[in-house]
Formats: structure tokens, sequence, C-alpha cells
């Protein structure tokens, strides 16, 4: 998959998905430090190995990696790029 944009340049795609990735960085991570769940809950089963449960408080926004592939999608997006398969050389 890459980026496509009429009348772009490879250096001027390079150039925006740079920004955008950067962008999208500060902003995932300013998110999750601001705005942390409370969970995930720790729960010892029978067998006594600690496990992990999302709980009832569990936000499926909160991975900074997932938020900050959404929000360097949306940036490209909004400078005017699409997301279409790669073209084979």
């Amino acid at each position: 998959m890459a980026w496509v944009k009429q009348d772009s340049t490879p250096e001027q795609v390079s150039e925006d998905l740079g920004r955008c990735q950067q962008d999208a960085w500060q902003e995932a991570r300013a998110y999750n430090w601001y705005y942390r769940p409370m969970g995930p809950a720790y729960v010892s089963p029978a067998g006594g190995r600690l496990a992990v449960s999302p709980g009832p408080y569990y936000d499926p926004f909160y991975d900074p990696v997932m938020q900050e592939v959404r929000l360097t999608q949306f940036c490209m997006k909004n400078k005017g790029y699409e997301l279409k398969p790669a073209e084979e050389n």
C-alpha cells in the first residue's frame, strides 16, 4: 500500500508522511499521558497464574500505537492523499 496524490512528487509524499507521523506520535503519547484508563485489572485465576483482564474501564483507543496509526491516516487524508495498492516494478 502507498499514499497517492495526483501531481505530487515522491519527495513531497515522503515529507508529508514524515510530518504526519511525527505529529501523530506526539499526539498519541500526549493523549495517553493525560487520559489513562482505570484498568487493566490483574486477576489471579485458580491455577495461580496472573491474568490481565481489560475490565469495565478498558479503552480500545488507549493503545498509543493504534492511536498513532489512526492519526497518521487522518492527517494524510486531510492533505488529499489516498491509500492505494502500490505498483509493482
